[in-house]
């Protein structure tokens, strides 16, 4: 009974569009059976497919204000950040007591999250980010990145290809051939990865960059077309195969390389990130001066504070005619699937940190110590802490 005397909350989100739920009946079951006691607020997973009635059966109590779940719970489940909650008139980070747990994704190194970062902190609450969780062979059971950026890196074409005033495919017809779209992907860890194949699928002709030499193998295979740009590996790749921050003078190469392919593809998918930092500015504004007309930029790092300079998290516009979307939860648009996944990754996070009914967040383990963001009231994410120095 691991989780013996613990009491398990599980929120409905309150993000704009975001359809998901951190735990399904099935993970429900799982933690009862444990021994956790288990409070969903009522119609958590309405979006996702999951009723209040099946988590009842599952063993949990529906609860229906959100404020009795932060005064009950020890651990409280997240798909996204704390916000605020007009329904409520507060802020969720400030509902959060001494010591209670938060496991979500707090992309704690996106400077639109720092605030939030600093309450919890300040609340004395012991955080974990899901985005954080390394990738070692131990926790790919719980790796929700991966499993959201399946998801997203597929989402992204299927938007571009609804805002394109174009085929992606090559289309034979009796006016003549019309060519294939080209499509740019930049980054090609598992979200641009499945970019590539999403928009090859579909017919269009793909290129794709990526500082790591295994990343453009695994895109090249494929069948992208690889924009040579050679970084040294010791710079370029991380523990776990995960690219690396670069200095900035390697940044300012691979956008001016990168500048024409920009300007010559009518989608370009960003997708390009450093782990538990905020994400590399990789398409500039004068980039964008000479796109063609109805072209189409999907950020999927928006996240981590976005590849492209005129990104506006949580935004879809027009700039120049040039489509520029900053979707913040691509995966919410496949709700059911995507709450599936992360609904049991988080899950097996849950059973590696909880530890005889208690939260084990001193543990030198890799995966608690890097998932770790606020604890005894300070900011321990190094990423997070970065990203604060270094607000540019």
């Amino acid at each position: 009974m691991n989780f013996k005397d613990l009491t398990v909350g599980v929120l409905k989100e309150i993000m704009d569009g975001e359809k998901r739920v951190a735990a399904t009946p099935e993970t429900v079951g799982k933690l009862v059976a444990a021994g956790a006691t288990v409070l969903v607020e009522n119609g958590a997973g309405e979006d996702s497919m999951c009723n209040d009635e099946e988590y009842r059966r599952a063993g949990a109590e529906i609860v229906s204000q959100p404020e009795d779940i932060f005064n009950r719970a020890d651990i409280i489940l997240k798909v996204k950040e704390p916000l605020f909650n007009a329904k409520i008139g507060k802020h969720e980070a400030e509902l959060f007591k001494p010591n209670q747990v938060l496991v979500t994704f707090l992309h704690p190194a996106n400077p639109a999250n720092h605030d939030t970062v600093r309450t919890l902190a300040r609340q004395g609450v012991i955080s974990f980010t899901m985005d954080s969780v390394p990738r070692i062979s131990r926790a790919q059971q719980m790796d929700a990145l991966t499993s959201m950026s399946t998801i997203a890196g597929y989402k992204a074409v299927i938007l571009a290809a609804n805002r394109l005033p174009r085929f992606l495919p090559m289309m034979p017809t009796a006016a003549g051939i019309i060519p294939p779209a080209q499509v740019l992907v930049v980054g090609t860890g598992v979200a641009g990865l499945q970019a590539v194949a999403t928009a090859k699928r579909l017919g269009a002709k793909v290129k794709s960059i990526d500082i790591r030499p295994d990343a453009n193998e695994q895109a090249k295979s494929l069948g992208a077309e690889i924009i040579p740009f050679d970084v040294p590996q010791e710079l370029a790749v991380g523990q776990g195969g995960y690219a690396r921050r670069l200095p900035e003078e390697w940044y300012q190469r691979e956008r001016e390389i990168l500048a024409p392919h920009v300007q010559g593809s009518d989608v370009v998918i960003l997708t390009a990130l450093i782990p538990g930092e905020k994400a590399p500015l990789l398409v500039d504004q004068q980039m964008l001066s000479g796109m063609k007309e109805g072209s189409v930029i999907v950020d999927v790092s928006v996240d981590q504070g976005g590849n492209c300079e005129l990104t506006r998290p949580g935004e879809e516009y027009l700039y120049n005619k040039i489509w520029i979307s900053g979707f913040l939860n691509i995966p919410a648009s496949v709700a059911e699937s995507a709450t599936r996944m992360y609904a049991q990754n988080i899950f097996n996070f849950l059973n590696h940190v909880v530890r005889e009914g208690r939260v084990d967040s001193s543990a030198e383990d890799e995966i608690i110590q890097k998932a770790l963001v606020t604890k005894d009231g300070r900011i321990v994410h190094q990423g997070t802490l970065l990203a604060m120095e270094n607000p540019s």
